[in-house]
């Protein structure tokens, strides 16, 4: 991670044009929300945006653009993930997570590692997932975790997700059998909700289910490996520079010099050799644009660079 720095009398700050991405290993009790307005201040800017929510209980990666790299957030938020998560079977909460009300208890004695298996295997690959009620998303104009708050029995549409992989590491019996966790990593598509996942396995198996630990270890091509805390981004601020950032998350295309100068005029160029969008890299390396194809032509979705 780099960045241009200035000293303010205290920590290095990056200077208000610098662009980037900053991947932050989340820290629990904070939302997203929060980080985004850290980020700022450690940034300089108010331009600062992040790329898919995670609860307040929830860990690990938080992909977060400043400047110019708040453009590339909307790509990133429909990338895959994966998760470390920790179901507890044998307890249902009214969020389907560690942090609501429990509403209902029974006792998952019976529950064998086969039948998790099984369970487990039902919510593999490409499934209709009915979101959890305390979620982010909008019913008529309102959040649906608003409406719940205020008492309102909401039911949410299922939706087509994909989870990749599932796979139980370890199955752990509490309070003698009465309840169990399970360990488990998730690979899912973008609007995949754990939380959902772990009240569904509690429900296939008859037990009940909810979410107690959750650390997301990766969002698309970032992964923990680049993340840092908030108290080493404090210490020493830094950022994936947009070049680096943009060519780790789309295929590349190589420009000419012509070529370059014509994207960075927002004109269009020959076409790629696929449709899917890809970084337009100019010969010294910086990224031009994104680029897509258009009827006979690539035309840029986005431009970075100055004409």
């Amino acid at each position: 991670m780099t960045g241009k720095r200035e000293n303010t009398g205290g920590a290095a700050r990056v200077q208000n044009t610098a662009s980037g991405l900053v991947v932050v290993d989340k820290p629990k009790g904070w939302t997203s929300h929060d980080v985004v307005g850290r980020m700022r201040r450690l940034a300089g800017t108010r331009k600062v945006g992040h790329a898919g929510t995670l609860d307040p209980m929830a860990t690990g990666v938080l992909v977060v653009g400043v400047n110019k790299a708040t453009r590339l957030l909307t790509y990133i938020v429909g990338v895959d993930k994966t998760y470390e998560a920790t179901i507890r079977l044998g307890q249902s909460t009214v969020t389907d997570d560690a942090e609501g009300e429990l509403v209902q208890q029974r006792i998952a004695a019976a529950v064998t590692e086969e039948s998790v298996a099984a369970a487990v295997g039902k919510l593999t690959g490409d499934i209709m997932q009915v979101p959890s009620a305390v979620s982010a998303i909008k019913v008529a104009g309102e959040r649906s975790y608003a409406r719940v708050r205020k008492g309102e029995n909401v039911e949410l549409e299922a939706r087509p997700v994909t989870v990749g992989r599932f796979d139980v590491h370890e199955v752990r019996r509490l309070q003698g059998g009465k309840i169990i966790d399970v360990d488990a990593t998730v690979e899912c598509s973008s609007g995949t909700y754990i939380r959902a996942l772990a009240r569904d396995l509690g429900e296939d198996l008859g037990v009940g289910g909810h979410l107690t630990a959750l650390r997301r270890t990766r969002v698309g091509p970032y992964a923990l490996d680049v993340a840092r805390t908030m108290e080493e981004l404090a210490d020493e601020f830094g950022m994936l520079d947009l070049d680096t950032a943009a060519r780790a998350l789309f295929p590349n295309r190589q420009l000419t010099d012509h070529e370059a100068a014509e994207l960075s005029f927002g004109r269009r160029i020959d076409p790629n050799e696929s449709d899917e969008i890809v970084a337009a890299v100019a010969p010294g390396g910086t990224v031009v644009a994104l680029l897509k194809n258009k009827g006979e032509a690539a035309r840029p979705e986005i431009v970075f660079a100055a004409s």
